[in-house]
């Protein structure tokens, strides 16, 4: 690759990265996992489609990234671009400075789990490539576009003005790809209305008037809104006294029961991965069974809700790791949404290749899509523009 892109998306033990051409048609991709520990390894694709399979023991995050530029020394990048969770008040990717790495900073209460990881990953870039220009992509900036009335919480108004409580939403750069897709899909780029479902281990909703967000699910952090993999989704917020009353919970362990105990593996009592809990439904397992139709419905229910945002529904689409891949899933949440018009098409829906974009409908109504997310190439995408613009 003769320019490229570096695309990093550090967890608390991870590395998922991504070397992008800046015609985005080649890619390098992988993960570095279970950083810190003796099994810490690298796996991935390397140039060519081989596979690359490390042990690096004990590699902590700026150890792995250093073997990481060494594999891909061949492909120098050009500039960097970091996947960042909350970006608190900014509104846009931007250069990293000084002052935008302490705004990621000063974000971190809202993601309490995933900007602290981020910030090591920037650290460690910025120490390994001071010369290269990196940017910081926010998964909330696709949602500063909602109205006021979308994003306000009905609390004391200081909250708001003084601390900056609000909805925020995430899962942007994904919302913002597969809606793009869908409209060009649809022979109108970034027109029209659009329902969209990114569907993972962390799931969110959002709406897209004419290529914009106009409301999405996750809210504050990325705990409100629909059930996830470990994260409950929307609970009565008087919960929190109850447990403390009655339980004699603190803060921390009711945080860390709804962000890690809670969701699919919470209701289940088996396992936050929806592959697992359809094979245990299938054989007969009662909780895996109501976890699965509790995920649905609140799906739907969510959809429904965020509709409004809409003045008019042109397509739905299903994306993310659930969302690409389980198609009962997908025919389980339509069944909850018959009043608006959509038409599944069951066999096309079934006989849809796991992981690939196809049109699940029966080309009546709003058109149904499942489109596989693409991230980084978005994260790409935006990373170049604002290096353009310097």
């Amino acid at each position: 690759m003769s320019t490229s892109t570096l695309i990093i998306n550090c967890g608390s033990s991870s590395i998922k990265y991504a070397l992008i051409s800046d015609q985005l048609d080649t890619r390098i991709s992988g993960l570095a996992e279970n950083l810190g520990s003796e099994h810490a390894r690298i796996r991935g694709m390397t140039f060519g489609e081989q596979p690359l399979d490390l042990s690096l023991p004990y590699a902590d995050h700026e150890q792995a990234l250093e073997v990481l530029l060494q594999r891909l020394s061949q492909h120098q990048p050009t500039a960097i671009g970091h996947r960042v969770v909350h970006g608190g008040t900014l509104t846009k990717a931007e250069l990293l400075t000084p002052e935008i790495i302490q705004s990621i900073r000063q974000a971190t209460p809202l993601a309490p789990l995933h900007n602290p990881a981020h910030l090591i990953g920037i650290e460690a870039t910025m120490r390994l490539f001071p010369e290269l220009p990196q940017v910081a992509v926010f998964d909330t900036a696709f949602h500063q576009t909602m109205p006021a009335h979308a994003y306000r919480y009905a609390l004391p108004k200081f909250l708001f003005s003084e601390h900056n409580v609000r909805r925020y939403g995430f899962h942007g750069t994904s919302h913002a790809y597969v809606s793009e897709r869908a409209s060009q899909l649809a022979g109108a780029i970034k027109h029209g209305g659009w329902l969209t479902a990114h569907l993972g281990n962390g799931s969110s909703t959002c709406a897209v008037w004419n290529g914009k967000s106009v409301d999405t699910s996750m809210g504050l952090t990325p705990l409100e809104g629909i059930v996830m993999g470990t994260r409950s989704g929307d609970v009565d917020p008087s919960l929190h006294q109850f447990l403390a009353n009655n339980l004699g919970w603190s803060l921390e362990r009711i945080d860390k029961m709804l962000n890690s105990e809670s969701g699919l593996l919470g209701l289940s009592n088996l396992s936050n991965d929806m592959r697992t809990l359809v094979e245990a439904s299938e054989q007969g397992h009662a909780d895996a069974t109501l976890a699965i139709e509790v995920f649905a419905y609140r799906l739907a229910k969510s959809l429904a809700a965020i509709s409004c945002g809409l003045p008019q529904i042109h397509g739905l689409v299903f994306t993310g790791g659930i969302g690409e891949n389980s198609a009962y899933v997908r025919e389980k949440t339509m069944a909850y949404l018959p009043h608006f018009g959509f038409s599944l098409d069951l066999e096309q829906n079934k006989s849809l290749p796991r992981g690939t974009e196809g049109r699940i409908d029966q080309g009546k109504g709003p058109q149904i899509w499942v489109i596989p997310t693409d991230e980084e190439g978005r994260i790409a995408q935006e990373t170049q523009h604002v290096i353009r613009h310097l």
